[in-house]
């Protein structure tokens, strides 16, 4: 059986588990956040992707702004200094902690939304971003959540999804959490992972041009698409 089949079976129940609720969850996740192997190397590789005139970012699932901060500052340092940006989020502590990292920065609107709904009314953006979030989601509310994003971008926008992505075969499985600090006992039971080609054929069929896996270590992939 592949990682696939067995986290369908485990997460798509009646009431698919989300511990991000959790104070406790989301504070452990925020602890060890920075260390993450890898994790700096990803989002150098979606710094790439974002368009040098972005003028409208959409940050989906943002935690505490980190991401969001990495791609404001590369565009302040490619001369753009004028960038709005929308930090979503449903998690009453990654809320705290994302309206304290821009307390003060007009530019910055952070919106409490759980993506499981629908995404709301938000306007258009030049990039929609998203790191380890969407992988919470089901997946039927996966691929819904991509065609809502498409709908989002300006001609030209990207959607860039740094990614916790399935492995192929359990034993990768294994090893990749035994390389972040878990086993498949202490894993985190939200997650409802994907492999990376089926996420990639269903931005294409959506619609997203130039759709690529544009990085990947182990279960950690950079899932990139542009509309034309």
């Amino acid at each position: 059986m592949t990682v696939r089949k067995t986290t369908v079976t485990k997460t798509t129940a009646t009431k698919p588990v989300n511990l991000w609720t959790s104070n406790e969850h989301a504070r452990e996740y925020l602890a060890r956040a920075g260390s993450i192997n890898h994790r700096g190397e990803g989002e150098a590789a979606l710094l790439e992707f974002i368009p040098p005139a972005t003028r409208r970012i959409l940050d989906l699932g943002t935690g505490d702004g980190r991401l969001l901060a990495l791609v404001r500052d590369a565009l302040v340092r490619r001369g753009r200094d004028d960038t709005e940006a929308v930090a979503v989020d449903f998690s009453p502590t990654m809320l705290e902690e994302v309206r304290k990292h821009f307390a003060g920065n007009g530019a910055v609107s952070v919106v409490a939304h759980n993506m499981d709904a629908p995404l709301p009314a938000l306007g258009k953006f030049d990039a929609v971003i998203s790191s380890f979030a969407i992988h919470h989601l089901v997946h039927e509310r996966k691929r819904a959540l991509y065609a809502e994003i498409y709908a989002l971008l300006n001609p030209g926008g990207v959607f860039c999804n740094l990614e916790h992505v399935a492995s192929p075969t359990p034993e990768l499985h294994k090893e990749f959490l035994e390389r972040i600090g878990f086993t498949v006992e202490t894993e985190d039971p939200s997650n409802k992972l994907l492999d990376v080609e089926t996420q990639l054929g269903w931005l294409r069929e959506i619609g997203f041009v130039d759709v690529d896996c544009a990085w990947k270590w182990r279960e950690l992939a950079l899932l990139a698409g542009r509309k034309t």
